[in-house]
């Protein structure tokens, strides 16, 4: 296949030899495009080195081959990796100042970008405008990974794992294809680029609760816990670029929701039941990944409690909030056959038995199709294991049975490999309802 693989002069311009790497030990022919910014941080020796063809930046360079146009047509496959916020821009505005950007409006091919830049420039309302418009137009635009950017700066902006935009790349071109990447070993089931042609759960309804509740004591305090969101954002993320249709149900979170997500808002776990049992029915699929607290203040103050000496210590008592996923299930049992549900457990072992026997016995009691175990609390370092991380390591339990299954990585690996689990098993959950239908 005939690549062009563009970069964008940002720091992130490096990662881009790695994915370079990937499409020419796949066998694929690559020419690197590179915008003169992007020189600044990795020369055109490396480019050329890598892909074994000279690297050019302007129009006016080989004008005996109509370069600016020929690239653009004999392209199978356009990536832009990392595509900036101005790169997007000029894309977008439809400019042709560079041979990038010439390429970019000659292609009849599939393009996909990936973005990389600070936060506040991917939330900025122009780039934003930027990327509908390129997506409407059929350019496939991924969203940008979660973690840290340059310097001490931490958020959504940075560039994709080459692994991840080469897969993404290699789905879009196969039309999302899962049987066809699952044979040739180069993108698994379930890696599906954003906009790419339907994936294994288009048409279906995801309602995806994530965050910590927040219980409050008065106007100003709350009993909280550790969960950023992270994880519960990664699934829909994942869940959208499977196809689905997305309802994203946030308690605390320290990411913004996913695009393309219809996002209902909470606080308390009593907010959190009351949207979950508003927004479900109907749904396919239910992920209950936020974390909600297990008991609450049984009276709230109307106004803050004062510490003043001479006064006693206040004295909290709490009460024990509704088990939300227990509920779920119950419904679904009753009125909803046929819902897939989804229940995360964050859990420590103890004197009285394992991490996965604790994960065991809740599958068992909380009745849900799926139960993503983790392990939190702090390692041997001190460090924390899952909560505010942008790594982690699942084990997910099915109620039929079967071995775990182990899952380790970034957030967004994580849940791509649970969105595969959940896509597998709806697929032999109605492979069975066919096959034991009565014909008529």
């Amino acid at each position: 296949m005939r690549v062009v693989l563009g970069v964008g002069g940002g720091i992130a311009a490096y990662k881009a030899a790695l994915l370079l790497r990937l499409f020419t030990e796949a066998g694929h022919s690559v020419t690197a495009v590179p915008t003169a910014s992007a020189l600044k941080f990795v020369g055109k020796a490396t480019w050329e080195a890598l892909s074994g063809k000279p690297v050019r930046t302007d129009v006016f360079e080989a004008v005996e081959t109509v370069n600016h146009v020929r690239l653009g047509h004999e392209a199978e496959l356009i990536v832009v990796a990392p595509a900036t916020a101005d790169l997007i821009a000029r894309a977008a505005g439809g400019h042709a100042d560079d041979l990038l950007t010439n390429t970019l409006l000659m292609a009849r091919c599939p393009v996909l970008l990936a973005p990389a830049m600070h936060t506040e420039m991917w939330r900025n309302a122009a780039t934003q405008a930027n990327v509908a418009l390129l997506r409407e137009r059929g350019v496939h635009v991924l969203d940008p990974a979660v973690g840290r950017l340059t310097g001490a700066d931490s958020g959504p902006g940075r560039l994709p794992e080459p692994e991840d935009i080469f897969a993404a790349a290699l789905a879009l071109v196969r039309g999302g294809s899962d049987s066809e990447a699952a044979h040739d070993g180069d993108a698994r089931p379930g890696d599906w680029p954003s906009g790419s042609a339907p994936g294994p759960l288009a048409g279906t309804r995801v309602v995806v609760s994530a965050g910590g509740t927040r219980e409050p004591i008065d106007p100003v305090r709350f009993l909280g816990n550790r969960s950023s969101g992270k994880q519960g954002a990664a699934i829909a993320r994942a869940a959208l670029a499977a196809g689905a249709d997305v309802t994203f149900v946030a308690a605390h979170i320290d990411v913004p929701p996913p695009d393309g997500a219809d996002v209902v808002r909470v606080d308390s776990a009593l907010e959190l039941r009351d949207a979950m049992l508003a927004h479900t029915p109907g749904a396919d699929v239910v992920v209950m990944a936020a974390a909600v607290a297990d008991f609450r203040p049984s009276e709230q103050a109307t106004s803050k409690i004062k510490k003043r000496d001479d006064t006693a210590d206040p004295i909290i008592t709490l009460v024990r909030n509704p088990d939300i996923l227990v509920e779920l299930v119950q419904r679904r049992n009753e009125s909803h056959p046929g819902q897939f549900i989804v229940g995360f457990a964050a859990e420590t072992g103890d004197a009285g038995g394992s991490v996965l026997e604790y994960g065991r016995a809740k599958i068992d009691r909380k009745g849900c199709d799926l139960l993503v175990l983790n392990e939190v609390g702090a390692d041997r370092m001190g460090a924390e294991r899952v909560f505010g991380q942008d790594t982690n390591a699942v084990v997910i339990l099915s109620r039929t049975g079967g071995e775990p299954e182990h899952e380790a990585g970034t957030k967004d690996e994580v849940a791509r490999a649970v969105v595969r689990r959940i896509a597998l098993e709806l697929a032999q959950a109605r492979g069975r309802d066919a096959r034991t239908e009565p014909v008529e």
